[in-house]
């Protein structure tokens, strides 16, 4: 019996030992080490060493071969943002392997990739952009580098705006206790970032007003964005944002809101009687051979109380890129909503940069003192560039350009009844036509298609006005709706002829008269003569006479004064 039970005991251990072996043998796997084939391999270029991206690493092979958005490339996820999306509805095209190294790599420099977009607008079929820019400057490009460029211009030109480009942050407060209070920032300055609004000291733009915080909201700049963002530090009287609150849900938790992006022309209000204007522009090392202000507001409250969205943008560039003799200022005032309007002054200097890129094209402005087919042609592709259905906006576009001789040209064209006068030589000249639909000009059009209004129209599909940008489902329903735009004769400027220009949305023209305006202008001339930037003190003085005769609408303003110099700025709101 002991020796059967030392048998059992025996079998047991061995049979133990046997387990562990396998055990370990599994986890070893010492076959490996004969395996003649390994499932990638390295390329070496000096002491670079680096895997080739094997084909079943999760990339899914689509017939364009495209990398998800944020794929994560040896290790650095790219946090695009969209920064990277080409006009068109295909993304960047990434080559599934890196290239062969050039001996240029060995010094320790990251490694560049060919980055082969489709071929959106502003690049040309088969052209790869080979510089390694960051993120913001990749941004930056395809935010202001929309011009048909190719090899070295184009390089030349993304390279130029990267170094000039910067925003200004300008606020003001437009009412409340702390009425008039001002402030600014660059988006270079990150000593001065980020800009606080609160009650009291050390906040940038002190409110002096009971139920603003001590410390109630923060403004700062994004880089990966490239925007001003706004948010709410936890205030206890919330903030908003064009009327729409922005602070945390739980206003008791002092908790911080979520950043918003801000926009030129956007409406701050901090408790309920402080409100700040922002106002945004991108400076360069140009300046403006004249003086040039502006001034907006939207008139919120003038309607029996019934808050008023702000639908004007407006927008300003000197010079135009690539063409430096050329300057161009926009008004767009929406309708059904502000996107159409932001949309075309966006698009509207595209164009017309685009289309001056062309030399035998600049000539033939300076040759025949006229650029029409400039103008027509950035409408017209502006309209085909929109895809706004159920919002429209009216555009009225000044282009000024220098003839090297101390003389200066401008030129109008315009959609709507935002409108353009200009002041030569004491003579009145109005470089707009009202396209509202029981106008002159309007009805006479309508007769010449065939479709004359009928007794008693004043309006087409509930709206006033017949020319605009957008409103494709409008112009769908009714063909006498256009966008062709009216375009004036250009107006020759020389130093002695006292000149100025005055561009403003109806917010200004349904309460002041075009001679009222230029006797204004004038008397605010002769206050402000000697001080500083009196241009855009006469752009304000203009806008303080819209609200004292209690407009209704949206205003915004912009003032070219021929009489004086200028300051280093591009705008657009």
């Amino acid at each position: 019996m002991t020796m059967t039970m030392l048998a059992s005991i025996v079998g047991v251990l061995l049979l133990m030992l046997l387990l562990i072996l396998l055990i370990i043998l599994i986890s070893c796997k010492p076959w490996r080490f004969f395996s003649s084939s390994s499932r990638s391999r390295t390329i070496k270029a000096g002491e670079l060493e680096r895997p080739l991206v094997s084909d079943d690493v999760g990339i899914s092979r689509n017939q364009s071969n495209e990398l998800p958005r944020d794929y994560d490339l040896e290790g650095a996820r790219v946090q695009n943002e969209g920064h990277f999306r080409s006009p068109q509805t295909h993304g960047l095209v990434h080559k599934q392997r890196l290239p062969n190294v050039s001996p240029h790599t060995t010094q320790g420099d990251s490694l560049v990739l060919d980055l082969i977009s489709d071929p959106p607008e502003d690049v040309l079929v088969g052209q790869t952009l080979k510089n390694p820019f960051s993120p913001e400057q990749l941004a930056e490009f395809l935010k202001h580098g929309r011009q048909r460029l190719v090899g070295d211009k184009l390089q030349e030109s993304v390279h130029k705006d990267i170094l000039d480009q910067r925003s200004c942050l300008t606020l003001e407060v437009i009412s409340g206790p702390s009425l008039g209070v001002r402030c600014a920032a660059l988006s270079t300055n990150t000593s001065r970032l980020p800009l606080t609004l609160g009650r009291v000291s050390p906040s940038d733009l002190v409110l002096k007003d009971s139920e603003v915080s001590g410390k109630h909201a923060m403004i700062n700049w994004n880089l990966n964005k490239l925007k001003w963002e706004l948010a709410d530090m936890g205030s206890l009287n919330g903030t908003l944002l064009n009327s729409q609150p922005i602070n945390h849900p739980d206003s008791g938790s002092r908790h911080w809101g979520d950043p918003i992006e801000l926009a030129s022309g956007d409406i701050i209000t901090l408790g309920t009687t402080s409100t700040v204007y922002v106002h945004i522009t991108s400076q360069t090392e140009q300046q403006i051979p004249f003086g040039v202000g502006v001034a907006s507001d939207p008139m919120a409250l003038r309607r029996g109380g019934k808050k008023l969205a702000m639908e004007d943008v407006y927008y300003y560039q000197w010079p135009l890129p690539g063409a430096d003799q050329f300057g161009l200022f926009v008004i767009c005032d929406g309708h059904g909503g502000a996107e159409a309007a932001k949309s075309a002054s966006k698009i509207l200097p595209e164009m017309v940069a685009a289309i001056l890129l062309d030399s035998l094209t600049r000539e033939r402005v300076f040759s025949r003192c006229d650029a029409s087919d400039v103008l027509r042609d950035a409408f017209s592709q502006t309209e085909a560039r929109m895809d706004h259905y159920y919002e429209g906006c009216t555009a009225t576009v000044l282009l000024v350009w220098a003839d090297g001789e101390e003389n200066f040209f401008a030129q109008c064209a315009n959609v709507g009844d935002s409108d353009c006068v200009m002041n030569v030589d004491g003579k009145q000249i109005k470089m707009t036509e009202d396209h509202k639909v029981i106008s002159y000009s309007e009805k006479l059009r309508f007769k010449e298609t065939g479709k004359p209004l009928k007794e008693g129209e004043t309006r087409l599909c509930g709206l006033n006005l017949a020319r605009m940008l957008g409103d494709k489902f409008l112009k769908q329903q009714d063909s006498r709706f256009s966008s062709e735009p009216y375009i004036s004769q250009a107006v020759r400027i020389n130093q002695s002829s006292g000149a100025f220009a005055l561009l403003a949305s109806d917010g200004l023209w349904d309460v002041i008269s075009v001679k009222k305006a230029t006797q204004l202008v004038l008397q605010a001339r002769e206050r402000y003569s000697r001080e500083e930037n009196s241009a855009e003190k006469i752009a304000n003085f203009l806008l303080s006479e819209a609200r004292t005769l209690r407009t209704k609408d949206n205003t915004s303003i912009i003032f070219l004064d021929f009489d004086s110099s200028g300051v280093s700025c591009k705008v657009e709101s």
